[in-house]
């Protein structure tokens, strides 16, 4: 398939990309991610590895919209600030609705 990466064109397939990925370990994922095989890897990541490109020249949503046409999963995780965040409103929500009366 013939998807356009920072203003270049590349002929991508999905046994190509699987191809290309294997051995690669995958960096931590906060945002835009790609899962390939059994992995999630981040989406720069991906573009970085097969486009051979800097990081800087590509866009998290290229790689996403080139990957998506190719079958693969893709998806966004919030920042760890944001899951902290929600963690914390859960262990507090019993401290704001207060404890149950005495029987």
């Amino acid at each position: 398939m013939r998807c356009v990466i920072a203003r270049f064109p590349f002929e991508l397939t999905k046994s190509g990309v699987l191809e290309t990925m294997k051995g690669v370990v995958p960096e931590p994922v906060s945002g835009p991610f790609v899962t390939i095989g059994r992995r999630d890897y981040p989406a720069k990541q991906v573009g970085a590895v097969v486009t051979r490109q800097d990081r800087r020249d590509f866009s998290a949503d290229e790689v996403l919209r080139a990957m998506t046409r190719l079958g693969f999963t893709c998806g966004t995780r919030p920042a760890a600030s944001a899951r902290a965040a929600v963690t914390d409103h859960i262990r507090r929500t019993p401290d704001l609705l207060g404890t149950p009366p005495a029987a």
